[in-house]
């Protein structure tokens, strides 16, 4: 009896355990293992083998938000959102239990398989807008959110965009800081070897280096961590791009909706721009429909 008794407690010890630590959403695709929400800054990088791609293909996508003008007014264009329509966006993802998630995070489910909070979803802010610091910031606090910030180096300091201790302060309150080049030009035309107009002078540059890895510097420089992280200008890409992105140490590339690359996906990862009408229903709506 006194056997019984034990193995009925360690039974009902280990099913609360179990509860109470890990949840699995089922879906077509293998599902997001997922587990208490957590700080979404302190996730460690993990050394180890990467998936293969088709793995990491056949891993549901997490929704991927890319905002760039946030407004007051109406907007003009493609890019913009209306302040309201952005209160309206955050509440709704707060609502319906969704938890932000950092490019870390998502790389180490990617490519080790590592869990995710439930629900998750990744803000990603493009260009270095001032208005993402002054009304993205102060409405993401307000439901513990963090965004990502992928900061085009040329327009730091000029009016309208972020200074050099916005984007400090930004990393230091856990959001992560990622580049967009130095000057927005499209991957698929740079070259190992160009002359560019730079301080006033004609110089001769590989553009790879100065626009991936002279602005990874610069922006470890800025905020005193790493810059693993990469979003192509205008959301374009080609194949022969990727392993340049690679080699320069990017761990991810963010595009737009195209389909991911199948030998490398971790350097396609897929985004959407989140369009001026969406209301927050609407929006969380057509995330549902955009990533599975």
């Amino acid at each position: 009896m006194k056997n019984l008794i034990a193995v009925l407690a360690i039974a009902y010890v280990l099913s609360s355990c179990m509860g109470s630590t890990i949840e699995i959403h089922a879906k077509s695709k293998p599902a997001i293992v997922t587990v208490p929400k957590t700080d979404s800054a302190s996730s460690p990088s993990i050394n180890g083998p990467v998936a293969d791609a088709a793995t990491i293909l056949s891993r549901t996508q997490v929704p991927v938000l890319c905002y760039h003008h946030i407004i007051e007014g109406k907007p003009k264009n493609a890019y913009e959102v209306t302040t309201e329509n952005f209160r309206q966006q955050m509440k709704a993802l707060a609502d319906s239990g969704y938890h932000t998630v950092l490019p870390e995070q998502y790389y180490n489910y990617l490519a080790h398989g590592t869990p995710l909070p439930s629900k998750p979803v990744m803000l990603t802010y493009d260009d270095t807008d001032e208005e993402q610091f002054r009304i993205a910031k102060p409405e993401m606090d307000k439901y513990g959110f963090k965004g990502v910030y992928f900061i085009m180096t040329i327009s730091i300091g000029r009016p309208r965009y972020m200074t050099k201790d916005q984007i400090k302060q930004l990393a230091d309150e856990g959001h992560a800081i990622g580049s967009h080049t130095w000057r927005h030009d499209r991957v698929d035309r740079l070259k190992d070897l160009n002359t560019i107009e730079y301080g006033g002078k004609k110089i001769e540059v590989n553009e790879w280096d100065f626009q991936l890895t002279k602005t990874k510097k610069q922006l470890e420089e800025m905020t005193g961590k790493p810059v693993e992280f990469f979003a192509f200008p205008f959301g374009i890409w080609n194949k022969p791009a990727l392993p340049k992105i690679e080699e320069r140490g990017y761990k991810l590339a963010f595009q737009l909706s195209d389909k991911r690359d199948s030998t490398m996906p971790l350097y396609t990862v897929r985004r959407i721009i989140v369009a001026p009408s969406w209301t927050g229903a609407g929006m969380v709506r057509a995330m549902k429909g955009s990533f599975k």
